[in-house]
């Protein structure tokens, strides 16, 4: 273990983009022809989910209807468009996540469904987890709520997890009304009275009135990342093995507040997703589209040809993890898309570390990732676990900013607790 630290050399300095003084609209791109919602599911086997969803190919649906598993699962998407359903299908994700894909045609003239606005009369927190999992934002109702969480703090996140990003940021000032709103029915549905809003240190004025303690956030990477906001806002540090739910906090994106707001208020379901486009000379362009829309709907509105082995991100590019199609669409908890030219495209290897410990002076967690990527690399992620602190990585990805051998440690730490997740599920099944 490290004894003694390197405080001689300068540490690489990463802010997040300044709000500006007069804020851009959002660009609204147009309704799609079809979209495409994903529903998570246990298993890709086709097989089991026929007849359990609650609409079939070629059923007509309305913008805000649920369309959802039958049986008690609670799992369900919202339709964005009015139209019919095209076709469902079985995606795979990131990591074996399997996903009912279900496409839905946009026909005729758009009718919103009014089943939620009965029972937006009388927000309760059955009624928003019933309707509102999938609003933008992707509201953690299910996931912070559940029978056994105790919660007794909410932070919304008026700051974005990664450089480059601006979606929540210039929410939190756009979308006050509707933030403040949506704070209002927090309190209401959940009986949580401690409510942080999370601001960029640089804008703390201007939100006056609103029932909820401003607090500041450093404009330096990672600093808004929901772990260092447990240790820098809240004075907790989150144990190994724990998540901010163990320890009675939850985090909602600013986005997500303003969707419970807009929700209650108007009786509909937003259907509309803001989120920052990083083209390839890395400027930045704020949008609003509708959930579910193809990613190449959205780069032919904004000019932005893809040539081949240039590469898309979802989210900035810190954390965020590369995709393969066009056809990927846009997910309620989509902040960011970054197209990269095959020219620019920062470089990796397989090259062996070579111990020069930028890894380890960056690192806000002070692991030694020197020696934890040895381990990932021969495949001991169990001893990685145990030994050199896998479990502490916060998952920022400075480290793999800075090694000098260029290896890709934050995608090895992925793939580690992945994997150790799995071993887990597979002997608890066993056991």
């Amino acid at each position: 273990m490290i004894t003694k630290r390197i405080t001689a050399l300068r540490k690489p300095r990463f802010e997040y983009d300044r709000v500006e003084a007069v804020l851009p609209e959002h660009r609204s791109v147009s309704t799609p022809g079809e979209v495409t919602l994903y529903l998570e599911v246990a298993t890709p086997e086709p097989a089991i989910y026929k007849g359990l969803l609650t609409s079939e190919k070629g059923e007509k649906v309305k913008t805000g209807q649920k369309i959802s598993l039958s049986g008690d699962s609670g799992q369900y998407v919202v339709s964005t468009v009015t139209g019919a359903v095209s076709s469902i299908s079985i995606h795979t994700g990131d990591f074996d996540k399997s996903y009912i894909a279900i496409s839905i045609r946009a026909e005729g003239e758009e009718v919103f469904d009014e089943q939620f606005e009965k029972f937006a009369l009388n927000p309760t927190l059955d009624t928003a987890r019933d309707f509102l999992s999938c609003a933008p934002g992707k509201p953690p109702l299910h996931a912070s709520f559940g029978s056994e969480k105790s919660i007794q703090t909410i932070v919304v996140c008026g700051v974005d997890s990664d450089i480059f990003i601006s979606t929540n940021r210039y929410g939190v000032t756009t979308q006050f009304n509707a933030i403040k709103k949506g704070i209002h029915i927090l309190k209401t549905i959940t009986g949580v009275d401690n409510i942080i809003l999370a601001v960029p240190q640089d804008v703390m004025h201007g939100y006056t009135g609103i029932d909820a303690l401003v607090k500041a956030v450093p404009i330096r990477y990672p600093a808004t990342l929901p772990k260092m906001m447990m240790q820098n806002l809240l004075g907790q540090v989150v144990p190994v093995g724990k998540n901010v739910e163990d320890l009675g906090v939850s985090f909602f994106s600013a986005e997500a507040v303003a969707s419970i707001g807009i929700a209650f208020k108007g009786g509909r379901i937003p259907v509309s997703k803001r989120l920052t486009l990083i083209g390839k000379d890395g400027g930045t362009t704020l949008l609003s589209v509708r959930i579910g829309t193809p990613l190449r709907d959205i780069f032919e509105a904004s000019n932005i040809i893809l040539n081949e082995k240039d590469r898309i991100v979802l989210g900035g590019p810190m954390r965020g993890a590369a995709i393969y199609s066009e056809d990927h669409t846009v997910l309620s908890d989509t902040d960011a898309i970054m197209v990269q030219d095959k020219n620019n495209l920062p470089y990796v290897s397989d090259d062996p570390c070579i111990n020069c410990g930028e890894c380890v002076r960056i690192c806000p967690a002070k692991i030694q990732v020197n020696m934890l990527v040895r381990y990932i690399e021969a495949g001991h992620y169990e001893e990685s676990a145990d030994q050199y602190d896998l479990h502490s990585c916060i998952e920022c990805g400075l480290c793999s900013f800075v090694c000098v051998a260029k290896i890709p440690v934050f995608q090895h730490i992925r793939l580690a607790k992945f994997e150790l997740s799995r071993m887990d599920t597979a002997e608890a099944n066993h056991a």
